[in-house]
Parts: C-alpha cells; structure tokens; sequence
C-alpha cells in the first residue's frame, strides 16, 4: 500500500529523504508482501524537530486534555482492532486467534489500564514549604520490537501522552505493519501534530542515530540484550535517560506437591506461547528429581497438541518463527542441546512434516538438562523447553538464579507459605506464583542484563518524568 512507503511526522504522512525500500516477509510463506520505507539520519532529524515543537505546547496541556486524548485513542485503536489483528497475523506469523486475542488485545489493556492509573496520578506532592512537582523529560526515542508490537508500542506512547511527553517511534522493520496502522490511529484520534512520529528502519540507520541524537531526551528501548547496550552506549555522550526491557531466560520451579500434570501443561503453554517468541517465555522447567520421568512424559504429550501451522489455517497453534535469521538460530540452539548430552524428548531439528515453506520448527522438549549447558543458559526464541531436575529447593532457586538474566520467573505448588518464600528468592523483575492471570497494572522489568526501568500503568509513567523541588514554595 502506498503509505507503508512513508513516515509519520509533524502530523502528516511524509516520503523519505531519500528513497530505500525493505522488503516485509510473510514467515508462514516466506514470501514478501510488501515494502516499507527505510529511513535515515535525515529523516530522524526531521521526526525529532517536530517532536521538539510540539514538546513546548504539549507540555503544558492539562491532565484533563490528556485524558480525553488517551480515551480518544483506546476508542479509535477498538475501532481498527481488527485490521492491526490481521497484520499481526501477516507480518509475525501468529495464528489469526492468537493475533486477535493476544497481539491486538494486548495493546488494547495497556491503554485501559493506562488510563486507569493515569485518573489519580500525582504530579505533585507538598513536603513542608517544599513543592515536588513531576514534569515531562521531553522528546522521547522509542524502539520498539517485533515479537509482541503492539504490547511494547502501546505500553511506551500510553505514558509518553499520559506524561505530556512528544515521541518518535522506530517499530521493528521486521514486523512494521501494525505500527503504521496505529500511526493512523493516533492521528484520527487526534493527537497533536508533533506529539507522535513514526520512522521506519533499521537499528544502525535509525535506532542509533535516535539514541545519539542531542535533542532526545530519553530512550525507551525493548529488544536484545545486545542492541540494548548498544543504544545505551550511543546515548551515554548525551546523558540522555535510557529504559531497557532486554532479554530472558526465565526458570519455572515446580515444588513437591504440585499438581504435575496440570503445572507440566500450563508450563508448556507458558514457553510455547507466541511461539516461544516472549523474552518472558517460561524456558526453563526446574522439577524435583523423582518426577522429572513423569514430567518429561507429560510434556511431551502436551508439546504434540501444539500444532504447527500458517497464520491463517485453521487449527493452527503455533505460527512460524519470525524469519529466517531466527529460524536459523533456533536450529543451531536445538543442535547444541544435542551435542550438549540433553535427551530430545520430542521436536528437534528441521521443520515439521509437510511444512516445507515457512519458517517453521516442531515442539521440540530437552530432558534431563543439565546447568551451564547452551540451552539452559541461553535464549532460543522459539518452542524449545528444556526440564531440569533439582534435588532440594535450595539448589532450584541457586540453579534459577544462576543466570544473566533476570526478567520472570515462574513458582508452582500448593503450599502458598513455600511458594512465597521461593517468589521472595527469585532475583527478577516478575514473579507468577501458580500461573496467574494477566495484570496490566503490575510492573513489568527486569534485574541485571534484561535491563532497567519499569513498564506498564503507572510504573511507566515514572520513567518518562523528571523530578523537580521548588524549596520555599510555601505551606
């Protein structure tokens, strides 16, 4: 379509400075369907001027404006839910149920639970004759990913408006579809002009130069741990502010009295969702040594439900990976777990029968897993669990915690007092006791390399704040 050539800014739907074109591939045919434009430090130059000038006057609106205006773009994004489903579906891969009840609907809670919080922020606060007042930071550079788009998109601009922030956002050229439909939705919903840009392109010739630019003020980045310090390094000579959600490698610890099947099940469904493709996916199944026959069993009964299959076909449980890159990433971490002495209890290498095009890679269940092994310390990205059996809890939470990374963790059992303690040891930013529902008011970050900061509802809202004392303002 002829606007996935052009860029959001100034309220307007621009061309490039100069011409380049990125193909976008559908990952359950491996097919392009369309092109976008890529961009470059011309035309992040001219994205982050707008967003300065609008700063001065959106800055200044009021929370009731900025209120109406959140509200404003829930309604419009509810009226295009569909079409930002149907991207999801194309551009990621993910079956079009999945896409339509997780992808588009996340975005949608994000902003309720946004608008939510927002109703009774504080910005200021009296400490005797000393007035604290929170301001907005300023031109904000967003980078967003391609795995959950709209989850990211949503939970960085919400704040961004909420706080009286301007933004440029740079979405994943891999998945960037449903970004340029949620620039349509911003502009409908009547965002001012300057408030919201959009740039497309790649990390180096986009997302770096937004992190190094002068006039950003903050970065808000979600992706690879790697590109993450890689951003943070291009802002450290403008001391500009920089959030991160990075990457994960989260441990599942099932207690003795669990309830094996059902904690196996749920547990497969919690690494396996989106297909495998979450920074939170729950990888790493820790099980008391004397179950770990009968949980192998179990999930690979469960694993075998999980059918793989195109976006669009019907029964579909698992799409493609991402891409080729990330296809080709997978296999090389299956066949480390191999060469590694893992036992492959079902998946492995290669694409499932009868999916010869598409990105496609089968269930696929390690046991016996042992600590320091590639799969048990590195992020796949994909539908790869690996079962590891502890003896004891103390060495569950060593083995849980011995890690980079420090995201999610997961704790199953019936002894609440025991589950508590062990959610208490668990060094990460997330910790779901007995697979809970999902809560967009919670905090969402991570410890050590899966970043800083924090995202959603109101947790966010700090982040895209600076902190002010007027001192003698008066009692």
């Amino acid at each position: 379509m002829p606007e996935f050539l052009k860029f959001y800014i100034d309220g307007a739907w621009v061309d490039p400075v100069a011409a380049k074109r990125i193909a976008v591939i559908d990952p359950s045919t491996e097919e392009v369907f369309t092109e976008i434009s890529g961009g470059a430090e011309a035309d992040v130059n001219k994205a982050v001027a707008a967003a300065k000038r609008a700063f001065k006057g959106f800055s200044h609106s009021t929370v009731k404006e900025r209120l109406e205006l959140l509200e404003s773009c829930l309604a419009v994004y509810n009226k295009r839910f569909e079409d930002i489903a149907q991207a999801c579906a194309r551009e990621m891969g993910a079956p079009i149920g999945f896409a339509r009840e997780a992808q588009a609907w996340v975005g949608q809670q994000h902003f309720m639970a946004t608008i939510e919080r927002f109703k009774s922020f504080a910005f200021t606060e009296k400490r005797g004759s000393t007035l604290v007042v929170k301001e907005p930071i300023g031109v904000c550079g967003l980078i967003t990913p391609w795995n959950w788009p709209l989850n990211q998109i949503v939970c960085k601009v919400a704040p961004a408006l909420a706080t009286g922030c301007t933004m440029v956002l740079k979405p994943s050229e891999i998945a960037p579809v449903n970004a340029l439909i949620f620039a349509e939705v911003m502009h409908e919903a009547g965002v001012p002009a300057g408030v919201f840009n959009l740039v497309n392109g790649t990390g180096p010739e986009v997302g770096q130069v937004l992190a190094a630019h002068p006039d950003v003020d903050m970065m808000s980045f979600t992706g690879s741990t790697r590109a993450g310090t890689i951003v943070a390094r291009e802002a450290a000579a403008t001391v500009k502010r920089v959030c991160q959600e990075l990457g994960g490698k989260s441990a599942n610890i099932l207690l003795e009295d669990v309830d094996l099947d059902s904690a196996v099940r749920q547990g497969i469904g919690a690494c396996f969702i989106n297909t495998g493709q979450s920074c939170d996916a729950a990888t790493r199944m820790l099980v008391p040594a004397h179950l770990h026959d009968e949980a192998v069993r179990i999930a690979v009964d469960e694993a075998n439900k999980q059918t793989p299959g195109p976006a669009f076909a019907e029964g579909t449980v698992l799409g493609p990976l991402v891409s080729q890159m990330q296809w080709d990433k997978v296999q090389r971490l299956i066949q480390a777990g191999i060469d590694d002495g893992a036992t492959l209890a079902c998946g492995g290498l290669g694409k499932p029968d009868g999916l010869e095009r598409g990105y496609f890679v089968k269930p696929t269940v390690f046991a016996n897993v042992k600590p320091g092994m590639t799969i048990e310390k590195e992020e796949i990205f994909g539908p790869v669990l690996s079962i590891i059996p502890y003896e004891g809890l103390e060495q569950a939470i060593e083995i849980a915690n011995d890690t980079v990374y420090g995201l999610a963790a997961y704790v199953q059992g019936k002894d609440m007092d025991k589950v508590r303690h062990v959610a208490a040891e668990m060094r990460a930013g997330s910790v779901y006791l007995n697979y809970p529902d999902s809560d967009f008011c919670s905090s969402f970050g991570g410890y050590k390399q899966s970043g800083n900061g924090r995202e959603y509802a109101d947790w966010a809202m700090h982040d895209f704040l600076e902190i002010k004392s007027v001192l003698g303002y008066g009692g």
